[in-house]
């Protein structure tokens, strides 16, 4: 006999109750009766939520907060005015909340130059620097948004890297590229981190080294855009190679894959073209190897710090100056309109990475 999920009431009429829950509120259900845990964390539920338009979108950013109690050893010579922590924007609703820490491990706030990825329900930060010794780190946190709880992966390993580039595909894999190490020494080794089995895999080098490359994964395949090699420090190439998840090899390099020379960072891939960027105050796309200009930034945003998309929208955070509080935007692809979000003044700012996920 079937277990009735909520008594008088057939499943399929509960079910249509179940997916209209707020996200927020999974970890209260699943810890309230057997069958809706089982329920919900079937793979069924999450597809009916997204095929019915009741899953939630969200952005999930690292985004700075002045942070006063911070100490600052001597030794190191520098300065720490502000904090990092995780801030979530319900897409739909404009809301914004914080996205509770894990306790013990950020008493200083996450790592500065972390990577945010989703896999599913799961979203992953990995690496970054101390934001009080500036040492890099090997560590991989998970967020779980069904049980609202945090867990602590397998670190990377290896030399300890950073500014490296890294990027979830399909299934539970996220991909990791380039950086430099301890030594600021570039780096052209990449990894594979399965979030189901906790494993680490290494993967075939890269053709060269690659520090601050963007990593990209588009249409099965994991990109690592532009980055420099140690020799030529801060000289972003134009390059790019491909990763191909079926054979487990790169493919030969798009030498201009870039129109130029410059940081890729805003780099986003897209879905009608094959990816989007900012260059000297423009959205930009390319398709078939070719690179158009499709809107102009705003003028509060034209000092960027973060772009994204999902379905038809592309959004923009960015300030009119240094130090000023963050702006955001919208870009209907569609109709190339733009539309300026509200930000709350504690949500202001400014945003070094983030990842779109539907829960």
């Amino acid at each position: 006999m079937t277990m009735e999920l909520i008594p008088n009431l057939p499943n399929d009429v509960a079910r249509e109750c179940l997916i209209r829950v707020k996200y927020d509120q999974f970890a209260t259900l699943l810890s309230t009766c057997k069958g809706w845990k089982t329920e919900i964390e079937r793979p069924e539920f999450f597809q009916l939520r997204k095929a019915t338009s009741h899953g939630q979108k969200l952005l999930v950013m690292a985004q700075s907060r002045p942070h006063p109690d911070i100490k600052q050893p001597a030794h190191k010579g520098r300065s720490v005015k502000t904090a990092f922590g995780l801030s979530v924007l319900e897409l739909d609703t404009g809301i914004w909340v914080d996205l509770p820490l894990l306790p013990h491990h950020f008493p200083n706030g996450i790592p500065y130059f972390c990577h945010l990825v989703a896999v599913g329900y799961d979203l992953l930060l990995i690496g970054g620097l101390d934001p009080v010794t500036w040492d890099a780190s090997s560590s991989v946190f998970v967020f779980n948004f069904l049980t609202a709880k945090w867990r602590r992966g397998a670190d990377m390993p290896g030399a300890r890297r950073s500014m490296f580039g890294c990027a979830s595909g399909h299934g539970p894999m996220v991909y990791v590229a380039g950086g430099h190490d301890e030594e600021k020494n570039a780096l052209k080794s990449a990894l594979a981190y399965d979030v189901v089995r906790d494993e680490w895999t290494p993967l075939p080098d890269m053709s060269r080294e690659r520090d601050e490359v963007k990593a990209v994964f588009r249409r099965g395949k994991f990109h690592a855009v532009g980055g420099y090699c140690t020799e030529t420090q801060g000289r972003f190439e134009r390059s790019a190679e491909v990763f191909d998840v079926e054979t487990w090899r790169w493919d030969h390099v798009r030498e201009d894959f870039l129109e130029a020379s410059t940081c890729p960072s805003t780099c986003t891939p897209g879905n009608d073209m094959d990816m989007y960027m900012i260059y000297e105050g423009n959205v930009v796309a390319s398709k078939d190897a070719k690179w158009e200009g499709i809107a102009k930034l705003p003028g509060d945003v034209c000092k960027m710090s973060y772009m994204t998309r999902w379905q038809d929208k592309l959004m923009v955070i960015g300030s009119s100056r240094l130090d000023e509080p963050h702006n955001a935007y919208v870009l209907n692809l569609e109709k190339s309109e733009w539309t300026k979000l509200s930000i709350p003044q504690n949500y202001s700012g400014h945003v070094h990475t983030g990842c779109y996920l539907e829960i």
